[in-house]
Formats: C-alpha cells, sequence, structure tokens
C-alpha cells in the first residue's frame, strides 16, 4: 500500500462526453474514498481515443504515488481499447489468455463465447481478476494498484469496493476547520504563504449580497498544527473586524 496515495479516476465513453449517457462513476467514487478517509487527486473523462487513453496513462504512471480506477472499454468490441493500451503502458504491450477468466466467460456463454467474448481474457501479464458479481465477467487489475472496471456502473460499483477493501486500508484521520469571511481572499494572502505543506489549504472566493466574501479551510492529519494556523487567520478577523461564520 501506498503510504499516501494519489488517486486517479479515467472515465472512458464518448457516450459520456456526447450526453447520450450519464457519468456515475465520479460520485460514487468519491463518496466511496472518503469513507475510508481518502480523496481523489484528479479525474478525467476521455472518449474513446486510443491516443488519448495512452497518454492518460503514461501520465498517471509518471506519478509514484498513483492509484488509478479506469471505468469502461475492458469488453470485446471494437471500440472497447483497455485491455491493449494498459498492456502498452503498464506491461510489454502482450496481452495473455487468462485462463481462469476464459473458463467463466466458457461457463457462461457457451459455444457463443466465440469469436469475440473470449478475447476479453486476453489481459495484460500477471493481471488480477476482480470480481463481478452481476455476470462473473471480471475488471482486472495491475501491481495491486491500477484497477479497470467495466463501463457499467452496476458491475463497477462492487469492483471498486472490493479494491479498496483489499488494498487501501482506512487512511489515518484528516482534521479539518473553515469559515467564510466577509472579505476578499486578497485579504488573507499574506498569510495563506506561510501555511506549511503538511497542511491542505482551499480558499474559495464567492459573492455574498453582491459583496466578496471567501469560504476558507485548513486540512491536516496533524490537528494541532492545523489549530495553530487556523488561529493565526482568525486572529487576523477579530483584529481587523472582518466578520466571518465558522463551518
Amino acid at each position: 500500500m501506498i503510504k499516501e496515495p494519489h488517486f486517479y479516476a479515467v472515465i472512458i465513453g464518448s457516450e459520456i462526453l456526447d450526453r447520450r449517457r450519464e457519468d456515475k462513476h465520479f460520485d460514487y467514487l468519491t463518496k466511496a474514498l472518503q469513507k475510508r478517509g481518502f480523496n481523489l487527486f484528479a479525474a478525467f473523462v476521455i472518449k474513446d481515443d486510443k491516443e488519448l487513453i495512452a497518454h492518460t496513462y503514461k501520465m498517471i504512471k509518471s506519478d509514484r504515488s498513483a492509484m488509478m480506477f479506469s471505468f469502461g472499454g475492458i469488453g470485446s468490441t471494437p471500440d472497447d481499447l483497455t485491455r491493449q493500451i494498459s498492456a502498452d503502458v503498464f506491461r510489454d504491450g502482450t496481452l495473455h489468455r487468462h485462463h481462469g477468466f476464459e473458463k467463466d466467460i466458457i461457463e457462461r456463454l457457451g459455444e457463443r463465447a466465440y469469436p469475440h467474448p473470449i478475447t476479453m481474457s486476453d489481459l495484460p501479464e500477471n493481471s488480477e481478476l476482480l470480481f463481478n458479481p452481476i455476470n462473473n465477467m471480471s475488471g482486472y487489475q495491475l501491481d495491486d494498484r491500477y484497477f479497470f472496471v467495466p463501463g457499467f456502473p452496476e458491475m463497477a460499483q462492487p469492483m471498486v469496493d472490493e479494491a479498496l477493501m483489499k488494498y487501501c486500508p482506512q487512511s489515518t484521520q484528516t482534521f479539518t476547520k473553515g469559515f467564510i469571511a466577509q472579505a476578499g481572499e486578497g485579504r488573507l494572502t499574506h498569510l495563506m504563504v506561510d501555511v506549511p505543506k503538511e497542511i491542505e489549504l482551499s480558499s474559495l472566493p464567492m459573492m455574498n449580497n453582491t459583496k466578496p466574501a471567501v469560504e476558507f479551510s485548513l486540512s491536516s492529519k496533524d490537528e494541532a498544527l492545523m489549530l495553530k494556523y487556523f488561529k493565526i487567520f482568525t486572529d487576523f478577523l477579530d483584529k481587523e473586524v472582518i466578520d466571518y461564520e465558522l463551518l
């Protein structure tokens, strides 16, 4: 398990981008991660394009802390590109017949497994299966950090849960405090620059009754450190007589 994983979502589907289908993966994954104390690092919704998918995977692979959930494209039709591209990017480009998955496909489809559905069992080297409770047509994972699941939410969601349970133990608790202040965020910038990297800072400018305001928060696994810096901000607001509401 990576100590501080960066979670990526890659949602593949031209049908989502042109609004023929509504995406349900992003919402489910973010909530599943948050239940375990994690948040997404980045998310991409991309079309079924070989070069685009490959570039996205390569970018994620370059992050040593990456853990990725890739949704869609693992079927057996010509627009299902994920299996081959994942082999190209994360392995040597060769697909290998996974005999356990092959057996599952034959048991379910019989003669209808040929010639196309059976190819779903051709996976990158050393792939491990992710169980599909709907129809036993598996997803797969590589290196305990790259997870490839179907585009159908009903099938993908149990696989997400399985992967998180096996490979992502509960994160240590994150402590957060915030406020909404009746001032532009520029009034706080000189304090923001001194916040250490151990604290995640969020500053969201907004309008409140046509006047500038800012929704501000600090988060850290070190509660004492977070509270120390949060007090610096609230002390400044008090000193400058800037109205604020704690969140």
